[in-house]
């Protein structure tokens, strides 16, 4: 089965038709799964109209803004029954360069969870205050110091999974929502001992549209990662496992 990835939507009607065309430029064959809340402006009609033209379009319509944990779950779900291979997340406005997407798709031969990632060695951000670029590397350095996380980009929403991974985890059990979603899936995933790698991107800031993250929501990442450590405990290293792996 091809490639397809999921991109959660609101809003992103300047956005999605010219993302999704310079995917497929990058990568033909990608099935493209579109996870829409309700988009006042129009955006969920707009895929609908793209997916009847085109097969590798794929509409999520969900009845309201209900967040980005589920809608990755809601997207993650649907890839699975499609038995799509592997399944990457983005967001919808640029700031995940498609550009990238077939060097995640490579880098998969040696990964079981690839992170499109700002902080390892030739990876950057474009068009980010100085504010935002602190905030960021702060909320990442607390999620590696108080989980023991391994990666250097934590909050990463560019991201590529193989079946198995997702295949592994409890999908309906993950508590958090928003971009703390991020943290807890790549918690779950390094203590199950899957592969994590990065991948070095360029992110770049929005520049059409308004941007969805808030200093709460950085702060409410934080929250997830205190509630992670309470109950489930700090990561130790442990064996890496193998899709074939039970």
């Amino acid at each position: 089965m091809p490639p397809a990835v999921i991109i959660p939507t609101f809003n992103e009607k300047e956005n999605i038709a010219l993302l999704i065309g310079d995917l497929h430029r990058f990568v033909p064959d990608l099935a493209v799964l579109v996870v829409d809340d309700n988009s006042p402006d129009g955006t969920g009609v707009l895929v609908n109209d793209l997916a009847a033209r085109d097969a590798r379009v794929f509409p999520i319509h969900r009845p309201a803004k209900l967040g980005l944990g589920t809608a990755h779950i809601a997207g993650m779900k649907f890839a699975l029954a499609k038995q799509f291979e592997p399944i990457l997340t983005m967001d919808a406005d640029f700031s995940h360069a498609p550009r990238f997407v077939p060097t995640m798709l490579r880098e998969m031969q040696k990964y079981d969870l690839a992170i499109g990632s700002r902080y390892v060695p030739g990876g950057g951000t474009l068009h980010c205050t100085a504010a935002r670029r602190a905030l960021s590397r702060g909320a990442n350095l607390f999620a590696r110091t108080v989980l023991g996380l391994g990666a250097a980009d934590t909050t990463a929403g560019f991201r590529a999974y193989r079946r198995a991974v997702l295949e592994s985890i409890a999908l309906d059990e993950i508590q958090s929502n928003g971009y703390s979603f991020l943290i807890e899936m790549l918690y779950q995933c390094q203590k199950q001992g899957w592969r994590v790698g990065e991948v070095p991107i360029v992110f770049e800031n929005r520049q059409r549209g308004a941007s969805k993250i808030s200093r709460q929501e950085i702060l409410r990442a934080m929250g997830t990662v205190l509630r992670l450590r309470r109950e489930k405990g700090r990561l130790v290293s442990r064996p890496l496992r193998s899709p074939s792996q039970p």
